[in-house]
C-alpha cells in the first residue's frame, strides 16, 4: 500500500482501492440520504451539496459546504445553472494517475471529488400526472444531474457514483469495513448503474417529446429494468430474465407476492400473462387455465370453486401442469380441489384461512398472490421480436361492447344466447389463431387453437368437448354458442358446429362469402352476430 496522501490530494491505493475524502450529495429523492451522509461524515468525508439537499442535511445536523462555495459561482437562472462549472467537473473528471491532470488541479486550487451521490428531477413522475403543463414538464428535465453522473461514471477508476437510494447501505458498509476505501469492482458496478440510469432518463424524455408528433416516432427510445432472473427460458438450455419497461405504471409481477414454490420460468410468466389477462376480463368470479399460452378451460361461476370446476371440465387432460388464474380469493375447499391436480403456477388475489396449508404440501407449485388489479397503461404497445428488429402495434384493447354488434340472421338471439356468445367471444380474443371457442352457461366446452384452417379449429373444438365429456357431450353441445376470432371464409366451419349442436355464432364478418355463411345459419335456424372487429393472436 502507498503512503497516505495529504488532505487535499486524492489517494489511489496499489490494489485499486480509492480512499474517499470528499463527496458531492445532491438528490431529488431524499430517501435515506441523511443517514448516508452521516455515515460519510463519520468517516471524515467532507460533504458538498446544493439547494434543498444542503438544507435537509444541515437540518439533520451535518456540516455541509455549498457547491457555490466550492466553485466560487452562485446559482443563476433560478437554479437552472448551479453545478455546470469547470471547477466542479475538473474535480470529477481529472484522472488521478495522470500527472498533467493532477498538476492542473493543483495550479487551479481544485480539490478532487471522490463520491458523487446524485439522483434526478422526477421527470417520469411529473408527466404521469393528469394534465401536466408543458412548462412544468420541461422544468423537470434535469441537466446538471445527468452531467455530473456521466462525468463521475466516466472517471469511475477514481470516482464512485451512487444514483439509487437502494445502494446507500451497501456502499456505506464497504466504506466502513474498508476504513473509508471503496474497491475498483464496486466503482465499476456503480458506473454501470449510473449510465443505465441516465439512458433510461433520456429515453423517457425522448418518448415524451415524440408523443407530441406521432404515435410511432421515427426513433423509438425505450428503457427496461430487470425485475427478475428466471429459472430458464423456453427450454432449459436457454437463460432468461423478466424486464419491465421504464415509465409504465405496472407490469406482470407488479404488486405480486410469490408465496411458495420453485423459481418462475420464461414459460410460466408468459402463460401467467395470458391467464391473468383473461381472468381480468370478467367481473364475475372466473377461472382461467392456460397451457402452452392457450386457454384450455375458462369459466365463470357463483364463486371461485364453481368457476374452477367448470373450467377444469373443459379439458382436464390439458389442464395437467397448467397455469391457473382466478379473480377471487381461494378458499380451503377450492385449495383441496386444486391440490388433487398438478398445477405449475397458481395466481389469485388472496388465500383464505387454511388454503395455503393445503396448497403448500406440494413443493413444486408456484403460488402467487396478486395484491392489486391495475388497468394496463393505455400508452403501452404490443411488441414482438423479429430478426434484427421489433414489430410494434397498439394493444388489442378491451372486448367490443354489445351495442356495436349486429345480428345478421332473421332469428334474433335470445338473451341466453347473447350471454353465451359474449362469453365465448371474450375467450376467443386470448386464443392463438385460428381460434374457435364453443361455450355454454358461462363455461368453455371446446377450444380449437392455432390451426392453419379455421374449419380444422372448429373440428378440434368439437372433438375436445367429446373427448372430455364422453356420453354427455352431445347434450352439452346442443344449444351451445360458437365464437370465431376472424371471419369464416366458407360456410363449412359453421355447418360443422351446427351439426354438433351449436345454435348461436358470433364472428367479425367481412368475408367475400358472408352471404353464404349467413344463409347456412338461416337455413339451420341458427342466430349469427357480427362483431365487426377481428382478434387475431399470432
Amino acid at each position: 500500500m502507498t503512503e497516505p496522501a495529504t488532505d487535499s490530494t486524492p489517494e489511489i491505493l496499489d490494489d485499486g482501492q480509492v480512499r474517499v475524502r470528499r463527496a458531492l450529495v445532491s438528490v431529488s429523492d431524499k430517501t435515506g440520504v441523511a443517514d448516508f451522509a452521516k455515515g460519510l461524515a463519520a468517516l471524515g468525508v467532507e460533504i458538498l451539496s446544493t439547494g434543498g439537499t444542503a438544507t435537509a442535511l444541515r437540518e439533520a445536523g451535518l456540516e455541509v459546504t455549498d457547491v457555490s462555495e466550492f466553485t466560487g459561482q452562485e446559482e443563476i437562472l433560478g437554479g437552472r445553472v448551479k453545478t455546470l462549472h469547470p471547477r466542479l467537473h475538473a474535480a470529477l473528471l481529472a484522472r488521478r494517475g495522470d500527472p498533467e491532470h493532477m498538476a492542473t488541479l493543483e495550479r487551479e486550487g481544485i480539490e478532487p471529488i471522490d463520491v458523487v451521490c446524485v439522483n434526478l428531477y422526477p421527470f417520469e413522475e411529473t408527466i404521469a400526472g393528469p394534465d401536466v403543463a408543458h412548462e412544468v414538464a420541461i422544468e423537470n428535465i434535469d441537466i446538471g444531474g445527468p452531467t455530473m453522473i456521466r462525468a463521475a461514471a466516466k472517471n469511475h477508476e477514481s470516482v464512485a457514483v451512487v444514483v439509487k437510494p437502494e445502494s446507500y447501505d451497501a456502499v456505506l458498509a464497504e466504506l466502513e469495513e474498508g476504513d473509508g476505501e471503496i474497491s475498483a469492482a464496486t466503482r465499476h458496478w456503480l458506473a454501470n448503474e449510473a449510465f443505465a440510469q441516465t439512458a433510461a432518463y433520456d429515453a423517457a424524455i425522448s418518448r415524451w417529446f415524440s408523443m407530441e408528433y406521432e404515435d410511432f416516432p421515427e426513433h423509438l427510445a425505450v428503457a427496461y429494468e430487470k425485475v427478475l432472473d428466471l429459472a430458464y427460458g423456453e427450454n432449459p438450455h436457454q437463460r432468461a430474465a423478466l424486464y419491465a419497461e421504464s415509465g409504465l405504471r405496472t407490469h406482470i409481477l407488479a404488486r405480486t407476492s410469490k408465496l411458495h414454490g420453485r423459481a418462475l420460468s420464461f414459460n410460466n410468466v408468459l402463460d401467467l400473462d395470458s391467464a391473468r389477462g383473461l381472468a381480468e376480463d370478467f367481473e364475475q368470479p372466473a377461472c382461467v387455465i392456460v397451457k402452452h399460452n392457450n386457454p384450455c378451460g375458462v369459466a365463470v361461476g357463483a364463486d371461485a370453486l364453481e368457476a374452477y370446476l367448470k373450467a377444469l371440465a373443459c379439458d382436464p387432460v390439458s389442464a395437467y401442469g397448467g397455469v391457473i388464474a382466478l379473480n377471487r380469493p381461494i378458499s380451503r375447499e377450492l385449495a383441496e380441489r386444486l391440490h388433487e391436480n398438478f398445477v405449475e403456477v397458481l395466481s389469485a388475489p388472496g388465500y383464505e384461512e387454511g388454503a395455503l396449508d393445503v396448497l403448500q404440501q406440494k413443493e413444486a407449485i408456484r403460488i402467487l398472490c396478486e395484491e392489486e388489479r391495475r388497468q394496463a397503461d393505455p400508452s403501452e404497445r404490443d411488441i414482438k421480436r423479429v430478426v434484427g428488429g421489433l414489430l410494434i402495434q397498439d394493444r388489442d384493447g378491451d372486448p367490443e361492447p354489445r351495442e356495436i354488434m349486429e345480428a345478421v340472421t332473421g332469428n334474433e338471439p335470445t338473451e341466453e344466447q347473447w350471454q353465451d356468445m359474449l362469453f365465448a367471444w371474450t375467450v376467443s380474443r386470448r386464443v392463438r389463431s385460428n381460434a374457435i371457442v364453443i361455450a355454454k352457461d358461462g363455461a368453455t366446452l371446446g377450444i380449437g387453437a392455432g390451426q392453419m384452417s379455421r374449419v380444422d379449429s372448429v373440428r378440434l373444438a368439437v372433438e375436445k368437448c367429446r373427448e372430455a365429456r364422453g356420453a354427455e357431450a352431445d347434450a352439452l353441445l346442443s344449444g351451445s354458442a360458437l365464437a370465431s376470432d376472424a371471419f369464416f371464409p366458407f360456410a363449412d366451419g359453421p355447418e360443422l358446429a351446427i351439426r354438433a349442436g351449436t345454435t348461436a355464432v358470433i364472428q367479425p364478418g367481412g368475408s367475400k362469402r358472408d352471404a353464404e355463411v349467413i344463409e347456412a345459419c338461416e337455413q339451420a335456424g341458427v342466430a349469427m352476430v357480427f362483431t365487426k372487429h377481428r382478434h387475431f393472436r399470432h
